[in-house]
């Protein structure tokens, strides 16, 4: 094995900063070269308040001494005074995984050696960045993360309603596929308002619902009185608050989409463009695309290639080996907002007959349902990818007999063959036809 040649850029960092983040405070702790012996190292610890004006002084303190670097560790959301105004100081702010830089086990633990280990760890080029995306990318999850708890919060108001109507003995959502729709609606809303008769509720079913009346008239039989028409009321207008809300986060995104600049900070909009390439891909739709491009960005040159982005994704396995044993180890964590998505595009592509929806289908027979779900949802970030990363690139369905296209047949013949022999049957082939 030939030596690996380690470049000079890996090596020490000078002047560095690092911040042990807290809620009112961060701990600062500054690395210099010593001024007049060399090789010797000048080390300054300080506490600063998080505060604007603190923070502020503090990079106006480390420019004049020459700090290049402030490293700090993801700490909740307490990190963001710090780095987004020392960023906006002109100094390079690294973000880091609370999980890279913890001290050696055995060792005290204070906020001063946790900044000091912190600065030694940053200063020697241990650590790695994490993705920070920019202002417009960071406002624009914002309105996506909110839109999508709000969605969640409307589901589980959805849920007390329909257990709420199974305490009064309706059992509406054993006819109707959702109660929430046109006819539900009105029959919850004539319930409400004193109405009990169930033929008379059942009349109120419009669409295809009317061809269930009679069901309907025995769902729609049950003990509902004031008090539950006074919960349900309640519950309702909490939906319909729900969804008012999440309507004008959804215009809000539309809007922040359109002025999303391009990857280079220009005037060139594609963010239009890219939910719209990015809907072509089965299993994601028009709210999926969305948060995919907040969670990811217009600019792919932060990721150089797609397993790169996989391996930030936590969509791939570690890799843990020890002597002549190898295993897949976790996927790990990861974003839970993009692997959130990728996981619900993934469920909804396993059902189509698309190349997707075979890839599930082969390997949920050996491996099981939910390592198929997380190589479909690698899949698809793999195309979502390409689709951002390369501006004139569309997506094109491989379909769902593409491996069925790459296999040789006199190949597979043959293994058929040796598989009927070695059960004892003695194989004769002909020409069909």
């Amino acid at each position: 094995m030939e030596p690996e040649e380690i470049g000079a850029a890996e090596g020490r960092v000078e002047r560095i900063a690092a911040i042990d983040v807290a809620k009112a405070s961060g701990m600062v702790c500054m690395r210099l070269p010593h001024r007049s012996r060399e090789g010797r190292r000048v080390q300054e610890v300080w506490n600063v308040a998080a505060t604007t004006n603190a923070v502020l002084e503090l990079g106006d303190r480390l420019l004049c001494q020459g700090v290049t670097r402030v490293v700090m560790e993801a700490t909740g959301s307490y990190w963001k005074v710090f780095f987004f105004l020392l960023e906006a100081r002109g100094l390079e702010c690294w973000l880091v995984n609370a999980r890279d830089v913890k001290n050696v086990p055995g060792r005290p633990k204070t906020d001063k050696l946790d900044a000091v280990w912190l600065a030694k760890l940053a200063e020697r080029g241990m650590l790695r960045p994490s993705f920070v995306p920019p202002k417009p990318v960071r406002q624009l999850r914002d309105l996506t993360r909110t839109r999508t708890v709000l969605m969640e919060e409307r589901s589980r108001h959805k849920q007390r309603v329909e257990k709420l109507l199974e305490d009064a003995q309706v059992k509406l959502s054993t006819v109707a596929t959702d109660i929430f729709g046109v006819s539900g609606r009105a029959m919850m809303e004539a319930m409400i308002a004193g109405e009990r008769d169930p033929r008379t509720l059942a009349q109120l079913a419009k669409g295809r619902m009317t061809t269930k009346k009679d069901a309907l008239a025995l769902a729609l039989t049950g003990q509902f009185e004031e008090h539950h028409a006074f919960l349900c009321r309640t519950l309702l207008d909490s939906i319909d608050h729900l969804t008012a809300q999440i309507d004008k986060l959804s215009a809000r995104i539309t809007t922040a989409i359109e002025d999303l600049p391009g990857p280079d900070g220009g005037r060139d909009r594609q963010g239009p463009g890219l939910v719209q390439r990015l809907d072509a891909i089965p299993g994601v739709g028009p709210t999926t695309a969305q948060i995919l491009l907040a969670e990811l960005g217009p600019d792919m040159r932060i990721f150089p290639t797609s397993d790169r982005l996989a391996s930030w994704a936590k969509l791939c396995p570690r890799t843990v080996q020890s002597g002549t044993k190898q295993a897949p180890g976790r996927t790990g964590k990861g974003n839970p907002w993009l692997k959130g998505a990728l996981g619900e595009a993934a469920m909804a592509a396993s059902r189509t007959n698309t190349f997707l929806g075979a890839r599930y289908r082969r390997i949920v027979k050996r491996r099981g349902h939910k390592k198929a779900l997380v190589a479909v949802a690698r899949s698809i970030l793999v195309i979502v990818w390409h689709l951002i990363n390369d501006p004139d690139t569309e997506y094109n369905d491989l379909g769902p007999d593409h491996h069925q296209r790459l296999i040789d047949p006199a190949r597979r013949t043959r293994d058929l063959v040796r598989q009927l022999t070695a059960l004892g049957h003695h194989v004769t082939l002909a020409p069909a036809g």
